[in-house]
């Protein structure tokens, strides 16, 4: 290898958009409050569950007459609750752009075989929400966790809409600004922007969800898994404390300590300004680079959490392959760990640049980048 490898090295690798990297200077030793071995019924459960809803009211800026509630499965859990639950009363919209939107169409379309109006984007782009009708249900992603960009804002929303609209908001929760008002359902995983434990997920439904779960039945059969409501009305346990299955008290009191982590920082502001910063890293780096470039092709949509990059030199023979060996040599080499491009997506790179992540980490894996790449580029001129 003629370049040299750079001298400073992050001092955390672990840049996976999912589970991400825990708080930092975390240890297990936080978790020492954990009610390990007792019911999450028992007063001291349901006491720890609560704290956790109002913790996550508080920190994201929920209004009060939203309902907040752990539930299974992490986001995907949340959110097949909602689509099971909600969708079919009226007509339907599906807008996505990277693969997990791409997953909630083939469950509305071909699982619930609703007719719904299905509109798409390239990776690196998101669809004209312009075109929406939001008299219809909406179902989109905030953030796309595999292709790099967001929705810039709830502008293009209405707020006197007739539809809901139902947002899988897993990698922009505690990293981007949610405009609660335009959106009924929001959904995420704390596994994401607070480096919690897998497994569970958080459901938060607005005054007009509640009305539309209330006055609904869906024409299929809900597991009891999925089930909101009994005799018409909303199980306010759910929304409590009282969560539908048994959670992991280790992981809900993991979710605790980065709640309070988040708090002591000064709350949602300061960790939406750590993941700008972090990104931001990234962004200036590639700036001037004419082999590397961001995914997202507008700086408006692009997101601030998993920044997805893409290999442009003319020299690169295979894409694939050679993101995968400059992904392999980051890990080798203990400086980026999990950082290749996710399998549905386009080849190349994925930092995660959530708020659990340290700038100078981020600003360290910069060169490496770099070196990783000439290495490859070196190997592959010397096997041809």
């Amino acid at each position: 290898m003629s370049k040299t490898a750079p001298a400073a090295r992050p001092a955390n690798p672990r840049f996976s958009s999912g589970p991400c990297a825990k708080i930092p200077h975390y240890s297990l030793d936080m978790l020492a409050d954990a009610p390990l071995g007792r019911s999450h019924r028992a007063a001291i459960g349901k006491a720890k569950l609560a704290e956790a809803i109002d913790l996550t009211r508080e920190i994201l800026g929920v209004p009060a007459d939203y309902r907040i509630g752990i539930v299974p499965a992490s986001d995907t859990g949340a959110v097949e609750m909602a689509l099971w639950s909600l969708l079919g009363a009226r007509k339907v919209e599906m807008l996505a752009w990277e693969s997990f939107g791409e997953g909630w169409v083939t469950d509305v379309v071909k699982q619930l075989k609703l007719d719904a109006v299905v509109r798409k984007a390239d990776y690196g782009k998101i669809v004209d929400f312009a075109e929406v009708d939001f008299n219809n249900d909406v179902v989109f992603t905030w953030n796309g966790t595999t292709s790099g960009v967001r929705v810039p804002n709830g502008d293009a929303i209405p707020a006197n809409r007739d539809g809901l609209t139902i947002c899988d908001a897993t990698s922009a929760a505690f990293a981007m600004d949610l405009p609660f008002d335009k959106l009924d359902v929001v959904t995420f995983s704390w596994q994401k922007v607070l480096g919690g434990e897998g497994a569970h997920g958080v459901l938060i439904l607005s005054p007009r969800a509640v009305e539309r779960l209330e006055s609904y039945t869906p024409a299929w059969p809900l597991p009891k898994i999925f089930r909101m409501t009994k005799g018409g009305k909303l199980i306010e346990g759910i929304f409590k404390g009282e969560t539908i299955n048994t959670p992991s008290m280790l992981c809900v009191e993991d979710y605790l300590v980065a709640l309070k982590w988040a708090k002591s920082l000064g709350g949602r502001k300061a960790l939406i300004a750590r993941a700008e910063a972090n990104a931001q890293a990234v962004r200036d780096f590639i700036a001037d680079k004419d082999w590397i470039a961001d995914l997202a092709e507008d700086p408006a949509t692009a997101s601030t959490t998993s920044v997805c990059l893409k290999f442009t030199d003319p020299r690169i023979r295979d894409g694939a392959a050679f993101a995968k060996a400059v992904a392999k040599r980051l890990e080798k080499e203990g400086v980026a760990l999990d950082a290749g491009a996710y399998r549905d997506a386009p080849p190349g790179l994925r930092i995660w640049c959530g708020s659990t992540v340290e700038a100078s980490d981020v600003a360290a894996l910069m060169p490496w980048i770099e070196y990783a790449f000439e290495a490859e580029i070196e190997a592959q001129a010397e096997a041809a």
